[in-house]
């Protein structure tokens, strides 16, 4: 401990304090760089302005040096520099399958390590599965994720450093190039998106403006297992996409596999999609059904699933189950898979069945999850407790 460092020190010595590490301005939002840049003394009535100029660089040009920001005078260039860093968070692990899908296992902080991928060759062009959470709340049986205990919620700053991320990884600076490969955004990571809906939405602000980042919100999916109370406010908030993981057509089957069904079902559930803000057979639902063998993959369970999405304009996303470690689940035989979506397309629904991505590299959906186990946020919590009280 300090004191005791003190205590044993030469006299006359005196034990000199660490610098405050700089804060990274990457990931944040207009408002928070704007507070940042009062408090080291612009004037008010320059503020504004300072703060347009460091998010375009930011956001549209990916810069990671302050020298790089040339319409900014040097002087305050190097007072930008001296409080204050264009830091990306640590990459642990960036994995590449042999499909071209991307991984990577971010560290934001301490002990707090999140998984985001890159799926090339999607809507044309290529999507980012981000994360919400470290972990998850629920506990649905097939998924990889829902075997690690929630250790927190991500901030909208973490939500957006997994973009700026891949950008950087894909070198795809400025955002105005053409040909970009990163177009869509998917939440479908880690994590619950409608039990961190202020973030998620906080990080859109960022993401879509079109003085940045520049995606369009038409291009932003939010998949939720079903919190039903936030459907429909998520959807005023982020005039987002909105996708469902279903997975079961009938509430004894989908409570089985998704225990949040018992808490939500799924008459509850349907009624808050056809109410979802801007609902129409351009702005469609996605229903996710992964297709587990014995259990969800019979022709019965298809015509469950047509009768249920009756009147709600909406598509069907068959996703071949993905094992890993652990699981008492098998993927559907193929056969029985293209069977199923006979049924739903002739029905009148698209059904495309999903190509499996990453499976290699533990990319894939449903697969995601990282070494930030609970029990290490609580000995943080501990330690930080700890230092406390010293």
């Amino acid at each position: 401990m300090s004191t005791t460092l003190l205590q044993n020190a030469e006299p006359g010595l005196k034990e000199t304090p660490s610098a405050p590490a700089r804060p990274s301005l990457v990931g944040l939002g207009r408002k928070e760089i704007a507070a940042h840049l009062e408090e080291l003394g612009i004037e008010p009535k320059k503020i504004r302005m300072r703060t347009k100029q460091i998010f375009h660089w930011i956001y549209n040009y990916g810069v990671t040096e302050w020298d790089q920001m040339t319409n900014i005078a040097k002087p305050l260039r190097a007072k930008l520099a001296d409080h204050f860093t264009l830091d990306r968070p640590e990459i642990v692990e960036r994995l590449i399958s042999k499909d071209g899908t991307r991984k990577y296992l971010i560290r934001m902080a301490p002990g707090i390590e999140v998984e985001s991928v890159f799926i090339p060759d999607v809507s044309k062009t290529g999507a980012l599965c981000v994360s919400s959470q470290v972990g998850c709340t629920l506990t649905c049986k097939f998924c990889h994720t829902g075997t690690q205990r929630l250790v927190r919620n991500l901030t909208p700053r973490e939500i957006v450093l997994q973009v700026i991320i891949a950008r950087d990884d894909l070198g795809e600076w400025p955002t105005t190039q053409e040909n970009r490969r990163l177009t869509n955004i998917v939440f479908m990571g880690m994590g619950e998106p409608l039990y961190n809906t202020d973030a998620v939405g906080d990080s859109l602000d960022i993401i879509c403006d079109p003085e940045g980042l520049g995606i369009g919100r038409r291009r932003i999916t939010v998949s939720t297992s079903g919190v039903v109370p936030d459907i429909g406010p998520m959807g005023e908030r982020t005039s987002a996409m909105l996708a469902i993981s279903l997975h079961a057509a009938n509430d004894d089957l989908r409570s089985q596999i998704m225990p949040i069904n018992k808490k939500y079902p799924l008459a509850e559930l349907m009624q808050a999609c056809r109410d979802y803000p801007g609902l129409s057979n351009s702005k469609r639902i996605t229903f996710e059904y992964v297709m587990l063998k014995g259990v969800n993959d019979s022709p019965k369970h298809a015509k469950e699933l047509i009768k249920l999405l009756r009147g709600i304009p909406a598509k069907v996303n068959l996703i071949p189950f993905n094992p890993w470690p652990g699981s008492d689940y098998e993927c559907s035989d193929w056969d029985t898979i293209e069977t199923f979506a006979d049924i739903v397309n002739r029905a009148g629904y698209a059904s495309p069945i999903r190509t499996p991505r990453g499976r290699d590299i533990f990319a894939a959906c449903g697969q995601l999850k990282s070494e930030s186990e609970k029990k290490r946020a609580s000995q943080i919590r501990a330690e930080s407790k700890a230092a406390e009280s010293a």
